[in-house]
């Protein structure tokens, strides 16, 4: 598949869930409202459309939510698409916010799973409760190294946010490499109403990567995943450390991804409203072939870019779609 300006699509983001059992500032709203069991694609129809996009070139999978692992028998999706490993698709992955990693990791790792993204932006118990708005750190912390036993490798995920976690990337960093972990951070987005002002909380990475260079040798690196981070190895750890950068640089022009949500909308990009409707294709019968007929009139839409940039005027969110409807 090759969208409108020449770039290849080969990386589909599945939003399994809107669900979440942690409420983080700059992702939800407290009292979020969640769609009804009937909008929700089942396991079946979701295999189905990866299924179609594996066989027009996507070639890496990731499982995002809400939060992935809190959907009832999300495993049984796991494995049919893990079984898909070696016929088309190259990679399973999962990001999650860890709380329930103590009881799937080696799960997912049966799965065909080999990596997986954490979300971590604190390692203070105190904060990491005030930025979930109830979780408790001990248990995302058990479910990260529970994921290091069963041998997966682990990125930690922090959203860099001004006055709130900016003053711990030295020791996450430390921690990270004491652990045999990678670390990356992300600028906030302006996704979705919250209860918070992310024009106060937006911290640009560049700042950030040249205080991290005083006491860290951060050295270029060929290294990627598939995704937008740009990564660096950290030479007194051996270990890598990402930079997810939208609003300061953004890396449209080599974007590969579209998300699918869970209620079977496809979006050609996370920062626009370009949307195509899969699950009413579904629903009313499609053959496999029609599948991929609609499938590559979605990608023919695909927007050359996003928009984002922190409005200080009128401090709205460029889109009121939540990150967690979209899955990252």
């Amino acid at each position: 598949m090759i969208d409108p300006f020449g770039r290849p699509i080969t990386y589909l983001r599945v939003s399994v869930t809107d669900r979440c059992d942690l409420r983080c500032v700059y992702c939800m709203a407290e009292d979020m409202t969640f769609l009804p069991k009937a909008e929700i694609l089942s396991h079946e129809e979701m295999d189905r459309l990866c299924a179609a996009f594996i066989r027009l070139g996507t070639n890496k999978i990731r499982i995002t939510g809400g939060e992935p692992l809190v959907r009832r028998d999300v495993m049984a999706l796991f494995r049919s698409l893990g079984a898909r490993l070696g016929h088309g698709l190259d990679e399973l992955t999962v990001t999650t916010n860890g709380t329930q990693l103590a009881k799937y990791a080696e799960d997912l790792r049966a799965a065909g799973v080999r990596r997986v993204n954490v979300s971590l932006d604190t390692l203070d118990p105190a904060k990491f409760t005030a930025m979930t708005r109830w979780g408790k750190i001990e248990k995302t912390l058990d479910g990260i190294f529970a994921a290091k036993a069963a041998g997966l490798h682990v990125r930690i995920n922090a959203v860099a946010m001004k006055g709130v976690n900016e003053d711990e990337y030295d020791s996450m960093l430390a921690w990270c490499g004491e652990h045999g972990f990678d670390l990356c951070l992300i600028e906030t987005m302006p996704l979705g109403e919250i209860d918070a002002d992310r024009t106060d909380q937006y911290l640009p990475l560049s700042v950030v990567r040249g205080r991290l260079r005083k006491t860290w040798t951060l050295e270029d690196t060929s290294y990627q995943t598939g995704g937008p981070a740009r990564y660096f190895t950290v030479a007194e750890t051996g270990q890598r450390i990402g930079f997810i950068t939208p609003m300061t640089h953004n890396f449209c022009e080599s974007c590969n991804r579209v998300r699918l949500t869970c209620t079977g909308t496809l979006y050609m990009c996370l920062g626009q409203d370009d949307q195509a409707d899969f699950r009413k294709v579904l629903r009313a019968g499609a053959t496999d072939a029609d599948l991929e007929t609609a499938i590559r009139a979605a990608i023919a839409h695909k927007p050359k870019g996003h928009d984002f940039v922190i409005d200080r005027r009128t401090r709205e969110p460029a889109l009121a779609r939540h990150m967690s409807v979209t899955g990252g």
